[in-house]
């Protein structure tokens, strides 16, 4: 069975997308990032889509699905890597990915991700 593979960097899980995203690979995905995160506590996904040349509506939606059960599991998302192409497509379907950051690539991602990250621990410390 055809998997991407999903990396553990610390408290975060990367994936990266390089080859083109079927249905079926896309809601393996999904079930395999779900698994990840349960399992290893992650605090964040970062997904790397930079080299999609199309997302339809069924992948565009299994990534909005992706970030809401990360969201469940107490971990945010980050899409990078966009192209504008892709980005317009998205658009053009009405396709919202809402509770998922955007950056323009990895290390931007990586920002983001440590940022929120970094807010929540600053939330709890200020409830104290």
């Amino acid at each position: 069975m055809e998997r991407i593979p999903v990396l553990k960097l610390d408290q975060f899980l990367l994936v990266t997308i390089q080859v083109e995203l079927h249905d079926q690979l896309a809601l393996t995905l999904q079930d395999d990032l779900t698994t990840m995160v349960s399992r290893h506590s992650s605090r964040g996904v970062l997904i790397d889509i930079s080299a999609l040349d199309i997302v339809d509506s069924f992948i565009g939606r299994t990534l909005a699905h992706i970030a809401a059960l990360s969201r469940i599991l107490d971990a945010a998302t980050v899409l990078v890597g966009m192209r504008p192409a892709v980005a317009i497509t998205m658009v053009e379907l009405g396709l919202t990915l809402p509770g998922v950051s955007t950056a323009l690539n990895v290390e931007r991602g990586m920002t983001l991700l440590r940022e929120a990250v970094g807010n929540e621990h600053d939330d709890e410390d200020d409830a104290e």
